[in-house]
C-alpha cells in the first residue's frame, strides 16, 4: 500500500535530495524558468510555491525559514520584495510545469517549470538577441577555422623523417646480426618466453 508516501525519492538519499531541491529552487527563483525532468519539476513546484508564500508573509521568521532553503541572500531578497508584490493577489499556484520532450539519452520526460506571470521585461529581448548573436558568431568562426588551419599548414611544411622504415614479417635481428628465433613454450612451465 502507498499510504503516507508524500514525496518522490528521485533515486537519491535524503541529504542529496534536499541539496538538489535547494539548488533547483534557487535557480528557478533567479531565472524564473528552468528545464528539468518531469518528476523533479513536480517535486520542485511544492518547494517553490512554499518559498513564495513565505515571501508574501514578509516576517523575520518567514525570511529565516526561506533562507534555510534558498542558497543566496540576493535571491531571498528578490522573493521578499519583487515576487511578493507580483503575487500578492494570487492565492497559490505560482509555478507551472510544461511538458517539453523526451531526453535523447535515456528517454526521460523533460519539462519546463516556470513562474506564472513572469516578466518578460526589456532585458529579455536583449538577452535573446545576445544569444542569437553569439550563436552566429560561433558558426562564423567555425566556418573560418578550416581556412586558417589550411593557411598555417601551407606556410609551415611538415618535415618528414629521412629514413622511413617499413615493417617486415622477418624476425628481428640481435646485436650480432643473427635472426632470433621464438622459443616454443613448454607445457607446465610458469615462466614466460623471452
Amino acid at each position: 500500500m502507498k499510504h503516507r508516501m508524500h514525496t518522490r525519492h528521485l533515486g537519491r538519499s535524503s541529504a542529496h535530495r534536499k541539496a538538489l531541491m535547494r539548488n533547483m529552487v534557487t535557480s528557478l527563483l533567479e531565472h524564473e524558468r528552468i528545464e528539468t525532468t518531469d518528476a523533479k519539476a513536480k517535486e520542485l513546484r511544492r518547494v517553490a510555491d512554499r518559498m513564495i508564500t513565505l515571501g508574501k508573509r514578509g516576517t523575520l521568521h518567514a525570511r529565516r525559514r526561506a533562507l534555510r532553503t534558498i542558497r543566496s541572500r540576493e535571491i531571498a531578497a528578490k522573493v521578499f520584495d519583487s515576487l511578493a508584490l507580483r503575487y500578492r493577489d494570487r492565492a497559490g499556484g505560482y509555478t507551472r510545469v510544461l511538458k517539453l520532450r523526451r531526453r535523447p539519452g535515456d528517454a526521460a520526460p523533460i519539462s519546463i517549470i516556470e513562474l506564472v506571470d513572469r516578466e518578460m521585461g526589456a532585458a529579455a529581448p536583449k538577452r535573446e538577441a545576445a544569444k542569437a548573436k553569439a550563436k552566429t558568431a560561433r558558426k562564423g568562426s567555425a566556418a573560418k577555422a578550416p581556412a586558417v588551419v589550411a593557411k598555417s599548414r601551407a606556410a609551415k611544411p611538415v618535415a618528414k623523417p629521412a629514413a622511413a622504415k617499413k615493417r617486415s614479417s622477418k624476425p628481428a635481428a640481435d646485436a650480432k646480426g643473427k635472426a632470433r628465433k621464438a622459443s616454443p613454450r613448454k607445457r607446465g612451465s610458469t615462466k614466460s618466453p623471452g
